[in-house]
This record gives structure tokens, C-alpha cells and sequence, in this order.
């Protein structure tokens, strides 16, 4: 736990989403509800547009803590790695046809249990400088 504070920035990212990206997850994850690729679809359900997947925009979020937790240049080497995280959905993320959609996260730590050798990384996540995952916290095992 040596150079780690409460308080502390581990990450500062941001992410792209395009129609593409969700062509690519849909794909891998077999979520094919049209919600996520059709704009007359979206429209339909009375939702604002095409909507990247839930799942989606929560695997991005843990991202730059995963990449943090790894490392690189001279910091490279496994810090720990992630054994719980939770988010709640809050807003959707409506992908723009042309411009996609950028979500922005922010890693700080919140907690650290020098005796379980464990911390509490609390992700804030936003687009459009909107929150969309609530309670957004990451539990990672310190190596």
C-alpha cells in the first residue's frame, strides 16, 4: 500500500464510443437488441437514440483502473488486480451517428484496508458531463 492515499487520482480517461464500437460488442457479446444499432428502433421505445450497451459502458469504466493496476514505462509490473466492482446504471449513453460519444472516468481512491491488503477505487463516469454510473466502486487485491 506504500505511495497509495484516499483521495488520490489513479486514472483520468476518456473513451470514445462509436456505432462501430457497439456493432464490435454486439458481436462479441451477442447483445443484439436493435436499441443499440437502429435509430427507428430507438425511437419506437421513446428512447433519446441508439444507446451503447449497459455492460459496454461498464467494462469501459473499469478500464483505466485495470491499466492503472498494471502499470507502465517504470512503474510496469502488476500492482493487483480487480476482485469486485458494482456499479448502478443511472443514464443511458446515446451514441451520436457521426460524432459517437465520449464517456470520461475518473479513479480515485476511497478506501484502503491495509489488513485485508485491499482498496476501494470509487469511479466517477460521466458523458455528455452527465453522471451515468452511480455507486461506480471497484475493489481491487493489492499484489
Amino acid at each position: 500500500m506504500s505511495g497509495l492515499a484516499v483521495g488520490q487520482v489513479v486514472a483520468d480517461k476518456r473513451y470514445l464510443v462509436t456505432r462501430d464500437t457497439l456493432v464490435r460488442y454486439a458481436g462479441a457479446s451477442g447483445d443484439f437488441n436493435p436499441i443499440h444499432y437502429r435509430d427507428d428502433v430507438a425511437a419506437s421505445v421513446g428512447l433519446p437514440g441508439v444507446l451503447a450497451h449497459g455492460m459496454l459502458t461498464m467494462g469501459t469504466a473499469v478500464q483505466p483502473v485495470v491499466e492503472w493496476l498494471e502499470g507502465s514505462g517504470d512503474d510496469a509490473g502488476v500492482l493487483g488486480w480487480v476482485s469486485g466492482y458494482q456499479v448502478r446504471f443511472t443514464r443511458p449513453v446515446v451514441v451520436d451517428p457521426v460524432v459517437g460519444a465520449e464517456i470520461a472516468v475518473t479513479a480515485i481512491i476511497a478506501r484502503l484496508d491495509e489488513a485485508e491488503g485491499t482498496a476501494r477505487v470509487d469511479l466517477t463516469v460521466t458523458y455528455a458531463d452527465r453522471t451515468v454510473l452511480g455507486k461506480a466502486q471497484v475493489v481491487v487485491t493489492l499484489a
